[in-house]
């Protein structure tokens, strides 16, 4: 996930800075006027219940494990420095505020938290389990050969458009600046998808898996232009289809609430960005 995220990031970054070079070519109010904004950091999840359904065909299985309960594993509760930057449940930031009031943005936003169906729980089994029509309740243990982890990632991918309402503005004495901001998109879900269903174990991997969507909102506190703090709170739903199983295929969709701490940066594209103009003439000469 990590080249993944660097090929995306060199792309982007890229396409701006050409965009930038050709301004003076261009009558696009959002190449002379925009900033890039970058930023990376941490969360932290609770789920809601979830229903999974599993089909085995040549097993003859088709039935659901209803009203699991799951959590997450952040990974950076027990330190963040002895350990690759993308182990913890990380998430990164990349946008671009295109208008000329600097209040409009599109993002990408992406999320790699952890799914994890929680061990030793009762589950409420329905449906068709080797032939025969079930409907009672059996132990979902590691200990007896069941796991259920998106635990390389649930990853939830959004593409938002995001708006910022300005609170508090720097001044001549003061170079903090404070913003909310909203977000909302859609996007695919890319999970690691790895699982045993009573004693039998899928292949391990990543795959697309279907789409989530989600509203945010962040306070954002910038200092001298360039550097940002910003600490969202989150709502995604994610529906998951065609996952793979041992011989088959499962389905499930969960909804999920998330808190973000991110540490960023912002560059204008180019010279005419009013917004770091304005601050600029207000240094001392």
């Amino acid at each position: 996930m990590a080249r993944k995220f660097c090929i995306v990031l060199v792309g982007v970054l890229s396409f701006l800075q050409q965009a930038a070079h050709a301004q003076h070519k261009s009558n696009w109010n959002f190449v002379k006027n925009g900033s890039l904004y970058f930023s990376w950091g941490y969360n932290t999840e609770w789920y809601t219940r979830s229903t999974v359904h599993v089909k085995q065909g040549s097993l003859g299985n088709d039935y659901k494990l209803v009203n699991v309960r799951a959590h997450d594993r952040p990974g950076w509760d027990d330190g963040l420095f002895g350990k690759p930057m993308t182990i913890p449940q990380y998430n990164y930031r990349i946008g671009y505020f295109f208008n000329e009031k600097q209040d409009l943005a599109f993002e990408i936003n992406f999320d790699h938290t952890k799914y994890i169906i929680a061990d030793e729980q009762d589950v409420h089994i329905k449906g068709k389990f080797e032939g025969q029509e079930v409907n009672t309740t059996k132990r979902f243990s590691e200990k007896s050969g069941s796991y259920y982890y998106l635990n390389n990632g649930a990853n939830f991918l959004l593409f938002n458009l995001v708006k910022r309402f300005r609170l508090v503005q720097p001044g001549p004495k003061n170079n903090l600046k404070f913003d909310l901001l909203a977000k909302a998109g859609v996007g695919p879900v890319i999970p690691h998808v790895e699982n045993s269903f009573f004693g039998l174990a899928n292949k391990p991997g990543f795959q697309i898996g279907g789409w989530n969507t989600g509203i945010e909102t962040a306070f954002k506190l910038t200092a001298y232009k360039y550097v940002y703090l910003e600490f969202a709170q989150k709502v995604d739903y994610a529906r998951y289809s065609h996952l793979k199983v041992y011989e088959g295929k499962a389905r499930q969709a969960f909804g999920s609430y998330q808190l973000i701490l991110n540490l960023g940066f912002t560059l204008p594209t180019g010279k005419h960005n009013k917004e770091f103009a304005k601050q600029l003439s207000k240094a001392p000469q």
